[in-house]
């Protein structure tokens, strides 16, 4: 089993996990501005050290496009933070940083912050999947569906498009449109803003270094970027052992400690990560900024009672694309076929 709670489910409901996680729900203003410094400055240093490798070789260019994707990876992270009001104190200074890491990495804030929001609110709820998640089918979802269906889902659940294609194409393309759960105009217009901004940037650099420089430098940032960041995404929510229920039987805090993982990662692929590993502690609180989900996590067992993923393990989720209600597990599509035989 890769995940069990070893605390009773009436613990849980009760306000001991709230005053366990209280004290790391401070934002510290020095250790934020300290973690934008350490992520910003890198990256910006490594776009120029790219550009100038430019005229060496492209291999040594792309070289440096892996360690820069790990460093957009942890500025999407302060991004997701300012999303979530947690990264500041001050809320002005979060949709400041937000706005501005949010351009960084091809992502409208306003917009982004509420499909997000919609993602907290709905996780692990078979009955209000579509907003912020990876599509899933069920198995007798999948059963039920028309050839054409099933086909596209495969072909979605095929890795290179999960996390190749897919990435990109939402970076790229899709987040050039306000989302289908935007409801207002400031988060509508978040979108074209950030067009905007990235129309103005793209034509700074096509007078400055010229457009084929630009692409040739910013392109596989994302493209790296983008699939390590979905993949962490991915196996946050795609796990053996994780837990899905109907509306009816959905609860928030098992939710968050049998529908996210804990992803523990090696000591560097976490610090470029920004922690989110401890993922069951951020969907129990939002408002732990990532440089304290560690702490958190440390500071009392309720936390720990959750089975860690390991690199290793993790690849499995690769395998795991359906929902069987009946088991209450992922399966494989290898399964469906043994389901049909049973």
């Amino acid at each position: 089993m890769s995940a069990s709670i070893s605390v009773d489910r009436k613990t849980l409901s009760t306000t001991t996990w709230r005053t366990a996680i209280a004290p790391y729900q401070q934002a510290d203003t020095r250790r934020s501005v300290w973690q934008l410094i350490n992520s910003a400055a890198p990256y910006a240093a490594l776009w120029v050290l790219m550009y100038l490798s430019l005229s060496a070789s492209y291999w040594l260019t792309l070289a440096l496009a892996v360690l820069a994707s790990g460093f957009m990876v942890r500025l999407f992270i302060i991004f997701h933070d300012c999303g979530h009001g947690s990264f500041f104190a001050s809320q002005r200074a979060n949709a400041v940083v937000g706005i501005v890491t949010g351009i960084v990495t091809f992502t409208p804030y306003y917009d982004w912050r509420h499909a997000h929001a919609i993602h907290h609110a709905t996780s692990g709820d078979l009955d209000r999947r579509g907003a912020g998640d990876v599509w899933t089918l069920t198995v007798d979802e999948y059963l039920a569906a028309p050839w054409w269906k099933r086909s596209a889902y495969r072909v979605f659940r095929f890795p290179l498009v999960t996390f190749g294609i897919g990435p990109t194409f939402v970076f790229l393309i899709a987040q050039r449109f306000p989302s289908a759960s935007s409801k207002d105009a400031r988060e509508r217009h978040s979108a074209y803003w950030t067009d905007l901004a990235l129309l103005i940037i793209f034509a700074v650099a096509a007078v400055t270094i010229g457009w084929q420089a630009y692409l040739l430098i910013q392109l596989p940032i994302m493209i790296i970027g983008g699939a390590a960041g979905v993949w962490l995404f991915y196996v946050q929510h795609q796990f053996e052992g994780m837990v899905w229920e109907r509306h009816d039987k959905w609860d928030y805090v098992t939710a968050a400690l049998q529908g996210s993982s804990f992803y523990r990662l090696p000591k560097v692929l976490q610090w470029f990560s920004g922690n989110i590993g401890f993922h069951h502690i951020h969907h129990l609180s939002p408002r732990v900024p990532n440089y304290n989900l560690e702490p958190c996590y440390k500071s009392d067992p309720l936390f720990q009672t959750v089975k860690p993923i390991t690199l290793r393990s993790s690849l499995k989720s690769l395998t795991l694309r359906l929902w069987d209600e009946q088991h209450h597990r992922l399966v494989g599509f290898g399964g469906v076929k043994q389901l049909r035989e049973g």
